[in-house]
């Protein structure tokens, strides 16, 4: 349950993050496009498995 509180509270400061920043006409502290998006997940996420991997052995 805590975890879904911090993926929550991380959702709603980066909606927070663009708005002020949208408002504050600064480019957006993320990537532009699906494509980069994807690539910083992925980075994440081959971390993730080998971490699992790791406490299996």
């Amino acid at each position: 349950m805590n975890d879904i509180k911090v993926v929550l509270l991380s959702l709603l400061t980066g909606i927070m993050t663009g708005i002020i920043f949208t408002i504050l006409k600064f480019p957006l502290p993320a990537p532009p496009n699906i494509q980069a998006f994807m690539g910083i997940f992925g980075v994440w996420f081959g971390a993730f498995v080998i971490k699992k991997f790791e406490k299996c052995k």
